[in-house]
């Protein structure tokens, strides 16, 4: 097995907003003191089990949210581009490639100065002050202050970068964290296509790949056929969870995006693909994956938003759907995948033949079922965006597996697909 170096990289996965805390009343604190006094004297707190699993996926998500892994060596040392964000990377243009603004950790001065236009928009400046107040959502930069002036020393990218959006909810692209949701508004391609640190040929490839895509493959196998960012939701029970079912858990792929797509410092050994990639000298990777599996597990897919589907239509769509469609024989149980039991050939995906070939480039060359809960929110679909709509996906199938479904069928399909 040899060691490869990577190309430069590209990056790679909903909470509630905490709540302000309120004091208890007294009888709540007596009855807490007497419940702490009685589990002592019998020798310890039942809760310490669910204590233990809260603090995991308190950890899990922050390093979701805020670990780059030691990735800086990439993103600065390599890339450079601190540089290029403290040079030319105003608000509105990293709000226009789908970089994302935390509302909460917003002060509220900032906010109202944001709504009534006396911050600049248009200075890199105040992307470096958003920077640290760790409020661009999967950034995560070092700014000193260097003769009264917010100098950007370095920067790095966390998961969250691709898998969190915002909830909009103050204006486009600033709102509260969606964690697990999928950024299809960034366009990772041409954030790093402003790296100076690459030439020419290379940023075009990277420029070409568009809003919501990259290629986890490009800089291992120098072959360019972006994906789509997947959700990092609806994962719980689930072995297979990427579109190639490469690993066997979740942290599998998370230790590939850490090192191999994120630059961070740690390892990744695949025999299947030949791959021996070491970043640096310490690991800054593997303690963290437990924690991390933890919290993206934690992740529901998101309800339907009420009255966006007929319910009526949907239980239609439900029949055909476990019937005559045929859809249940992968997409089968309650996880809506057969991706625990077995891969499928490139041929059986209805979105190929492609060129170059995403499953032929992965260490199963197979493809999985997608789970489909929470389908209604991460339009396009199949791996490479071949279906625009839920209606496309479902005439797409209907047209290439010879199904014969007619036109109400279709739309039945798709309310049932949307209640998912």
């Amino acid at each position: 097995m040899k060691v490869r170096p990577c190309r430069p990289l590209h990056p790679a996965v909903t909470t509630t907003p905490n709540a302000q805390a309120r004091s208890p009343a007294p009888g709540a604190l007596l009855a807490a003191v007497f419940v702490t006094f009685a589990l002592s004297a019998c020798g310890g707190s039942s809760n310490s089990s669910e204590d233990d699993r809260r603090a995991a996926l308190a950890q899990g998500q922050q390093t979701f949210r805020f670990d780059t892994f030691g990735d800086e060596a990439l993103w600065t040392d390599t890339l450079r581009m601190h540089e290029v964000i403290a040079g030319a990377v105003d608000p509105v243009t990293a709000l226009s490639v789908g970089l994302k603004v935390d509302l909460d950790a917003l002060p509220a001065a900032v906010r109202t100065a944001i709504g009534d236009g006396s911050i600049d928009l248009g200075s890199p400046a105040t992307t470096v002050a958003l920077i640290k107040l760790d409020a661009v959502v999967g950034i995560k930069g070092s700014v000193d202050t260097v003769n009264g002036s917010d100098q950007l020393s370095r920067v790095g990218i966390t998961c969250a970068l691709c898998h969190s959006t915002v909830d909009d909810s103050f204006a486009p692209g600033i709102g509260r964290r969606l964690d697990g949701w999928p950024n299809r508004d960034l366009d990772p391609g041409a954030i790093i296509a402003l790296s100076p640190a690459l030439d020419a040929a290379t940023k075009a490839v990277y420029s070409s790949w568009g809003k919501g895509r990259f290629d986890p493959r490009f800089n291992v196998d120098g072959l360019s056929q972006p994906v789509l960012i997947p959700p990092a939701y609806g994962l719980e029970g689930i072995h297979r969870i990427t579109y190639t079912g490469d690993g066997e858990d979740l942290a599998y792929w998370n230790r590939y995006v850490a090192v191999v797509e994120m630059g961070g410092q740690g390892s990744f050994v695949e025999p299947r693909l030949n791959l021996d990639i070491r970043n640096g000298s310490e690991d800054l990777v593997s303690a963290k994956l437990s924690a991390l599996q933890a919290y993206q597990l934690s992740l529901a897919p998101p309800a339907p938003p009420a009255g966006s589907f007929d319910a009526a239509a949907a239980a239609r769509g439900k029949s055909l759907f476990d019937g005559r469609a045929g859809c249940a024989s992968c997409h089968s149980g309650p996880l809506l995948t057969d991706a625990n039991e077995r891969l499928h050939p490139p041929a059986d995906s209805v979105a190929e033949p492609e060129t170059p070939s995403y499953a032929a480039r992965s260490a199963t060359r197979e493809y999985r079922s997608t789970p489909l809960r929470g389908a209604w929110q991460h339009p396009p679909y199949f791996h490479n965006g071949a279906a625009a709509t839920l209606e496309d996906a479902v005439r797409l199938y209907d047209t290439r597996l010879g199904l014969q479904l007619g036109d109400a069928e279709i739309a039945d399909l798709v309310e049932y697909l949307k209640s998912l």
